[in-house]
């Protein structure tokens, strides 16, 4: 069912282990791009119409406008099961605890006296917060959308999610309610490539946004790519993905779980294991095939993803050439199953978030573990993070100078202004003083 590879023996170069050894899917987002382009193009143009004949065209629904009404917010949350809010509300608990504390305060620092630069946080004024609609549902996402921008201070968002024409071309009504809980209403029955266009451009019943933020599908990220620049982007998620390390005090029960867990979200899911034990490596995968068999989505989603070129059991001489192999490949989601678990897991460089131990799995991630589940994926994460409070601000550094300060250090500028062959940035420090401005010290 699941691959193996086998780098125990290899060598590897001083620059670490070549990533395209390692499972990974094929995306080819760049081909993507141009099937979106003309659905970008026509939202940009024709706005609600556009979005209403893809709601037909792509969800198979008719719908006769885009935005949610509010009393669909208000019915959705009052006919949700009550364990489910009692979970969505605990999540949404735990999530605010961890977020609140990313908060960034201003600072100033006096550099010389008379001249101070301050560091400003300022939220995005307005942001689109997308929430997948395909498969599966998922309420989880609005938490982990909306929860740090209004942390963040964002004063003006809006959801979209896909129509469901079970539901009469509204999304789903446990991401409505989700949006009521967290006091969100202005939503939208809108999925794919047009709902990024939506935010970007404007339409009829939706303002522009500054930024778009949350997980989709190959054409959410290709729109995300086209429009980069018009909006501001967290990343371009993929098809999810778990890598666990592990060594042979791991439970194989507890290792097959959790890579069914992942790919039972899409047949695309990367499901990967890293370990140096092969007694290990044959133990989870007939716990594969035990809980495999037991479980929903087996053909469509997770054996699929189980056998694809994306996922794999990766065998390695040890437990530093397992680090070098997961830092290589820059999981979405690290789970660290081996003896002394929390010191391995503190010299992880790379990874969307790392899960320690054998009672942290990705699953507590997903809901209430009060992380953030939109992460990086398809080995961004060697240079990107996660969604957070951070996402959402900007810095901005304010530059207080008094005449005594400028012209203390005013040498300096017309120095360096002049050997960059600019000397209109001297002659502006220049016109400030009746002087000739002596060498700086």
């Amino acid at each position: 069912m699941i691959s193996r590879i086998d780098l125990r023996g290899a060598a590897f170069p001083e620059g670490g282990i070549d990533r395209d050894l390692l499972p990974r899917a094929e995306l080819d987002v760049e081909a993507a791009l141009e099937k979106v382009r003309p659905i970008c193009d026509d939202v940009r143009h024709r706005g609600t119409a556009a979005l209403i004949d893809y709601a037909h065209r792509f969800d198979g629904v008719t719908i006769e406008r885009v935005r949610v009404p509010a009393a669909a917010l208000e019915s959705a949350l009052a006919g949700i099961d009550p364990a489910v809010r009692a979970a969505l509300e605990e999540s949404i608990r735990r999530a605010r605890l961890v977020h609140r504390d990313q908060r960034r305060t201003d600072h100033t620092t006096q550099v010389v006296p008379g001249g101070t630069v301050t560091e400003r946080w300022v939220p995005v004024e307005r942001v689109g917060l997308y929430v997948p609609g395909g498969r599966s549902v998922y309420p989880s996402s609005v938490v982990m959308n909306v929860v740090p921008a209004q942390e963040a201070g964002v004063g003006s968002m809006a959801v979209a999610s896909p129509p469901q024409a079970e539901f009469g071309g509204l999304p789903h009504p446990t991401i409505l309610a989700a949006c009521a809980l967290l006091d969100v209403d202005e939503v939208y029955a809108a999925g794919g490539a047009q709902a990024v266009a939506m935010f970007a451009y404007g339409t009829e019943e939706c303002r522009p946004v500054a930024m778009v933020t949350g997980p989709g599908n190959i054409w959410v990220a290709a729109a995300k790519r086209l429009l980069k620049g018009r909006i501001g982007i967290d990343a371009e998620a993929g098809p999810t993905e778990i890598a666990i390390l592990a060594d042979a005090t791991a439970d194989p029960v507890h290792v097959a779980a959790d890579l069914i867990s992942q790919a039972e979200h899409d047949p695309l899911a990367a499901s990967v294991l890293v370990t140096d034990s092969e007694e290990l490596a044959a133990a989870v995968e007939k716990e594969l095939e035990v809980q495999v068999g037991a479980t929903k989505h087996v053909e469509d989603r997770i054996r699929p993803a189980l056998s694809g070129r994306q996922s794999g059991i990766v065998l390695v001489d040890g437990l530093e050439q397992g680090l070098a192999v997961v830092d290589a490949y820059a999981a979405e989601h690290l789970e660290v199953q081996t003896e002394d678990a929390t010191a391995v897991a503190a010299r992880v460089r790379n990874a969307g978030a790392v899960f320690v131990g054998a009672f942290a799995p990705v699953s507590l991630g997903d809901y209430v573990a009060g992380s953030n589940h939109v992460l990086p994926t398809g080995g961004c994460a060697c240079h990107s993070s996660g969604l957070s409070v951070q996402s959402f601000l900007r810095g901005i550094h304010v530059v207080d100078y008094s005449r005594e300060a400028l012209a203390e250090i005013a040498g300096h500028v017309v120095t360096l202004a002049e050997a960059e062959d600019l000397p209109a940035h001297g002659a502006a420090v220049k016109a400030r003083f009746d002087w000739k401005v002596p060498p700086s010290k």
